[in-house]
């Protein structure tokens, strides 16, 4: 039996104020107050209210039968407690009907699972801390920032302990393969993935108000009538977009409203259900492996990362930005966490692309690329000295260093020979070998001892090695403490 799963997305972009290079030393408050209250209470008022709504009357009217999942940036949740409290008291009633699920995803919707994987493990752990505050539910299925994915951060979620998690259907890595079935992550096999239908998915949040495509008007029977007609094998349907496509980039005039309230009863006329993604991971087994060495996401024709990190300036900033997050893991100061989190959302990053793209970029308070770097960068300055001036990093002790760089290296090592262990168990449980069989000796030889327990048990007295700690990259991740961060906006 075929079945949908529908999910929204909820991020608010947060606007940067103009920031001169005279500021610096001078004023530390980095937002747009105006903009953000203006354009938070806008799209609340001409999306997410009517939509909520619309999802609402279709619950109370086909019960348990319809359900959706909503996938909630903390950033955002935190400028709607702000400026547009009703929205949260709308998603609260409608948690309260048990129709509806929530994801877990990195609280600044950023780029840190591309740069430092404790600091990736700690923003997601914020944003289900934030969820289980809100809505009382903790999730049990993820979805990264604009469903960015790799067979390495899979394996980072399977490790927190998630079932399942949702990424894009790129036909680029699935090749020949449906997106309609489940798949397992390539080095965690019991992690399952929920792939996007891309074209289903469009044709709702970019096409549907488009009087040029040729499938313009988009009638409701007619969109369920197209996943009717799937091979019967095919049977996990997952769509997914920005909940602000029903009414900003799709408008309420346009009907979206009527045609998406009208889907169910389609539906259960064609004996099709709708499902949250848990239900699905519980129910359904996977078809197989899904191999994707090279990151992918959601945006623009590649679908890769390159519209946040295809150009020398993103580099740069991102690079930059990633410098201070192990000092940054040990922070105790609030205002220093919340910009640590406003300064990692994507949308930075996003502003300052060269590439073309076909889908329109609004790039703010800002005319160009070049001046979303600049203004990005002034701003970057001054929270790093901040940071440096709580957290320095040069230690005086030379003794102290050296035990740190011998740390930082047999962390690195550790890391690999994980890796390499998950890898060969996932090759033992596909050729159906039990872990304790003693088919080969590298697996039984040892547990890879935990990171943390490398730290407590590094004699003091062990040598430094010669080689320097190498410059840490996007990909490097290094173990650090736990941050401890602030719930509430702190206004100037």
């Amino acid at each position: 039996m075929k079945t949908i799963c529908l999910y929204f997305e909820i991020h608010q972009i947060i606007h940067l104020k103009r920031y001169r290079f005279f500021d610096i030393g001078t004023d530390h408050y980095y937002y747009d107050d105006y903009e953000n209250e203006r354009s938070i209470t806008d799209i609340a008022n001409r999306s997410y209210m009517p939509a909520l709504t619309a999802i609402g009357e279709m619950i109370k009217e086909h019960g348990q039968y319809f359900k959706v999942a909503f996938s909630l940036s903390g950033t955002g949740l935190e400028q709607l407690e702000f400026h547009a409290p009703q929205v949260i008291a709308k998603l609260q009633e409608l948690n309260q009907t048990g129709c509806v699920e929530f994801l877990a995803e990195p609280f600044s919707h950023g780029l840190s699972s591309l740069a430092n994987e404790e600091t990736f493990a700690l923003d997601v752990k914020k944003q289900m801390a934030k969820i289980e505050e809100l809505f009382g539910k903790k999730p049990t299925v993820a979805r990264n920032s604009s469903l960015i994915y790799s067979d390495d951060i899979g394996a980072q979620i399977a490790a927190m302990g998630f079932k399942g998690m949702l990424t894009e259907g790129a036909k680029h890595v699935l090749g020949w393969k449906s997106p309609h079935y489940v798949y397992n992550c390539n080095m965690a096999p019991n992690l399952k993935l929920l792939l996007r239908d891309v074209e289903l998915s469009d044709d709702i949040s970019l096409r549907f108000n488009n009087s040029d495509w040729e499938g313009y008007p988009l009638f409701a029977d007619d969109y369920i009538n197209r996943i009717a007609r799937l091979p019967e094998e095919e049977q996990i349907i997952n769509i997914f977009m920005e909940l602000s496509a029903l009414g900003i980039a799709q408008p309420l005039s346009s009907n979206i409203l009527d045609f998406l309230k009208a889907l169910p009863g389609c539906a259960k006329a064609k004996g099709i259900t709708f499902s949250t993604p848990t239900e699905i991971c519980m129910k359904v087994k996977s078809m197989g492996d899904l191999n994707v060495p090279d990151t992918l996401s959601w945006v623009d024709e590649e679908r890769d990362v390159s519209c946040w990190l295809g150009n020398a300036m993103q580099r740069e900033a991102f690079n930059k930005l990633y410098s201070v997050a192990d000092r940054l893991r040990i922070a105790d100061d609030p205002r220093i966490n919340q910009d640590w989190d406003y300064l990692q959302a994507s949308n930075n990053f996003r502003f300052m692309t060269t590439k073309p793209s076909n889908v329109g970029l609004d790039r703010g308070i800002y005319s160009g690329p070049f001046d979303a770097f600049t203004n990005y960068m002034n701003i970057l300055g001054d929270f790093i000295n901040r940071v440096n001036a709580l957290y320095p990093q040069e230690i005086e002790n030379d003794e102290l260093n050296a035990l740190l760089t011998t740390i930082r290296n047999q962390g690195d090592e550790i890391e690999m020979k994980d890796k390499e262990i998950t890898r060969l168990k996932a090759r033992l449980q596909k050729l159906g070998i039990a872990e304790d069989e003693p088919k080969t000796a590298e697996p039984k030889k040892a547990a890879a001892p935990k990171k943390a327990a490398a730290v407590k048990k590094e004699p003091a007295k062990k040598a430094a090695p010669k080689k320097a700690p190498t410059k840490k990259t996007p990909t490097k991740k290094s173990p650090a403490k736990k941050a401890v961060s602030p719930k509430t906006k702190e206004k100037k």
